[in-house]
């Protein structure tokens, strides 16, 4: 069977939201029962893309997506991931507007967005920019202040 990246990160998804997934190595094995051929590397990279983080559940690891993620992970999540993949925060009218590497912006925006920040209202990210949209009453400079800090903090 062919799959595309699409198809391949849907399956992915769908069994960490079914079960209990503790390695890369095991999706890899999955996908090869499922008839799709893929590597760790990919996989990590889809994991990425996906948001899943691992955490830690009775006793065991698993991954989990950031709709099963509390609060807290998704935070310190965030803060990582503003540390390690944005290049520079400016603001813009109404809008906040950051720079990632190149492919890295929906990384970015998919951590802030599972993060459930109350000063951001949503995000749309292309390939190296997102525009963040702020809730009413947070001016730009404060929002984009706020997410300096927790770049700083990653």
């Amino acid at each position: 069977m062919t799959a595309n990246k699409q198809q391949r990160q849907r399956l992915i998804a769908d069994w960490l939201r079914g079960g209990r997934i503790g390695s890369q190595e095991e999706l890899v094995a999955r996908l090869g029962l499922a008839g799709i051929s893929a590597t760790q590397t990919t996989v990590s990279r889809d994991l990425d893309e996906l948001g899943a983080i691992k955490q830690r559940d009775e006793g065991s690891i698993r991954y989990a997506l950031p709709d099963r993620i509390d609060r807290s992970q998704a935070g310190e999540r965030l803060d990582r991931i503003l540390g390690e993949w944005v290049v520079s925060i400016e603001t813009a009218g109404s809008l906040i507007v950051m720079r990632t590497p190149p492919g890295s912006a929906n990384l970015v925006a998919s951590a802030m967005d599972a993060a459930n920040l109350p000063e951001i209202a949503g995000t749309i990210a292309g390939d190296d920019t997102i525009f963040v949209a702020l809730c009413d009453g947070v001016t730009p400079g404060a929002g984009a202040q706020m997410l300096r800090a927790r770049r700083a903090i990653g």
